[in-house]
């Protein structure tokens, strides 16, 4: 008997209000670090209504305007009321900086981090996720083009697999903000036709005739973004990862700067098991790291090749070894991570996009 089973994820627009706090954190990052490469930052925000809360810590060089950079950010995502903002900031604690600060660059927190690949899609991404950030990113080039429609969406891809390998897409939705004016009819239309249909081509033989399109099931998704929701930085962490499939560590990205291992540590487990994965060695990879604070490399390295290992799992974490330099400092040095780079990377996915670092692969063999 088979073993058939249906993997879901999801993708959130830029207008999803967890999601624009999520980017307007990363631009306060940008902005710091366009400045001083060395700032310390975890300033997030959270927005209600018409009001933006900004909070955290940073000790920074860097002059930032952080009022300036959130209604830049909100103006481009299409909000076109003002918003009132409050704000709660100080220093990062010297404890903090002291146990990272030393001789030897150190971990900034403790905590565990996860990377994970899999051979199933060009970009050794989980199909599921790869197909719905698509989805999403089409979205937001199509509504910023047609004024019926506005930047809160969501979408969600089940695919059916069969044997760990995927087979059919099981049903696709696709929940869309929009103006009053349009119908529900013509909300399907317009969206099947310039959102799905575009995105799917790529992906035609998953269509089968048995699978579900739901476009706006609510019937009705006038009030969006933070008129219709709250939102705070880091509680998109799985669609910020791999929808599900594979371990998340549970420490968010957005916001937080490269000594903070949640996020850096996240993104170097990534490139090592996408190396792993794209050279052959296993079809699907997962790495998993603990890291302490004041400790200059991790604690604890695992790999996870769920038995699809082409070599012994022992040589494995030799090659890594031998190939791969968890320090701070390095991981940092490597994928280049002092640059200004965030604000793209808080939205349709951290990971299977090649225009970032550690979606490079490295020779092994």
């Amino acid at each position: 008997m088979k073993n058939i089973k249906i993997v879901t994820s999801e993708s959130v627009n830029i207008g999803h209000p967890d999601k624009t706090c999520d980017v307007i954190a990363d631009a306060f990052l940008d902005e710091a670090l366009s400045q001083d490469q060395f700032s310390q930052m975890a300033v997030e925000c959270a927005i209600k209504n018409d009001k933006l809360f900004i909070y955290g810590e940073a000790t920074t060089k860097a002059k930032v305007d952080y009022e300036s950079v959130a209604r830049r950010v909100l103006k481009e995502i299409g909000y076109e009321n003002e918003f009132e903002i409050i704000k709660e900031l100080s220093q990062q604690s010297p404890d903090i900086a002291n146990a990272v600060l030393k001789k030897e660059l150190s971990a900034n927190d403790q905590g565990i981090v996860f990377g994970y690949a899999c051979n199933e899609t060009e970009e050794f991404m989980p199909l599921p996720i790869m197909v719905a950030h698509k989805i999403m990113k089409r979205y937001d080039d199509y509504r910023r083009h047609d004024k019926i429609f506005f930047a809160d969406a969501k979408c969600q891809v089940s695919v059916v697999y069969e044997e760990d390998k995927p087979t059919a897409f099981d049903n696709i939705l696709i929940s869309v903000s929009h103006a009053e004016s349009v119908s529900h009819e013509q909300i399907e239309k317009l969206i099947k036709s310039n959102v799905l249909d575009f995105v799917l081509e790529e992906y035609s033989a998953f269509i089968k005739k048995e699978t579900k399109f739901l476009i706006n099931p609510s019937g009705r998704f006038t009030i969006w973004g933070s008129f219709g929701d709250s939102g705070c930085v880091g509680r998109k962490i799985v669609v910020d990862t791999y929808g599900g499939v594979g371990r998340v560590g549970g420490g968010c990205f957005s916001s937080k700067n490269a000594t903070k291992v949640d996020r850096s540590g996240a993104y170097f487990a990534r490139y090592v098991a996408k190396s792993i994965v794209a050279n052959g060695l296993a079809d699907r990879c997962e790495i998993g790291l603990g890291f302490a604070i004041g400790v200059a490399r991790p604690v604890s390295l695992n790999i996870e090749t769920f038995g699809t290992n082409k070599v012994p799992v022992k040589e494995i974490h030799q090659i890594v070894n031998a190939r791969f330099d968890f320090s701070i400092s390095n991981i940092i040095r490597e994928l280049g991570l002092l640059k200004p780079i965030y604000k793209n990377t808080a939205c349709y996915g951290h990971f299977g996009r090649e225009e970032f670092s550690w979606e490079n692969v490295k020779r092994l063999k």
